[in-house]
């Protein structure tokens, strides 16, 4: 059997997630027997492969280059977890979405509580375009499986992890991984 290719993302979000991810600790060596990572911004690949088995997906989509990314991640990727609940439900970087639109957000950070020369950055590649709204992964692109905690602790990711490695579904039950 050829080894699973594991890929992690991060979108709009802290990298809380991908922190637990770290702290998986000792399991990182068991995974590192079992997948390749292929990409994750942990490390420097710039371009999303083709033939992913499984992703990470960290963040909510908020700007234009998360609306690209996910959508090349889930033709490109056999399984795509929605890793966090910004992924999830998009928690902390949807707070925006009351203020509106984009051009009210931008107003504000750039124009009202600028100190020094007041501008709205509009020189390509500079700042992504924001989208209107912040949306969860689900809202975009199909999602496989959801793993739920800002951030998810690390027995959880590691539940997940080792059913997906199986081959198996995975479901977010027993002691080590429910909520509360």
């Amino acid at each position: 059997m050829d080894r699973l290719k594991l890929a992690t993302v991060w979108m709009g979000g802290c990298s809380g997630c991908h922190m637990s991810f770290l702290d998986l600790d000792e399991f990182l060596i068991e995974l590192a027997d079992k997948a390749d990572v292929v990409y994750t911004p942990i490390m420097d690949v710039k371009t999303y492969p083709e033939g992913v088995d499984i992703v990470l997906v960290e963040g909510a989509i908020a700007n234009d280059e998360h609306l690209e990314m996910i959508h090349r991640v889930r033709r490109n990727t056999r399984v795509l977890v929605s890793f966090g609940d910004c992924a999830v439900t998009g928690n902390v970087t949807a707070l925006r979405n009351p203020l509106g639109a984009a051009e009210p957000v931008l107003r504000r950070s750039y124009i009202e509580q600028a100190d020094l020369q007041p501008q709205i950055p509009s020189e390509k590649g500079i700042v992504p375009v924001l989208l209107d709204r912040v949306t969860p992964v689900h809202a975009v692109v199909p999602v496989d499986v959801y793993v739920p905690g800002c951030p998810p602790p690390a027995p959880r990711i590691r539940a997940v992890l080792e059913q997906l490695l199986a081959d198996g579904p995975a479901h977010l039950e027993g002691r080590e991984i429910k909520f509360g």
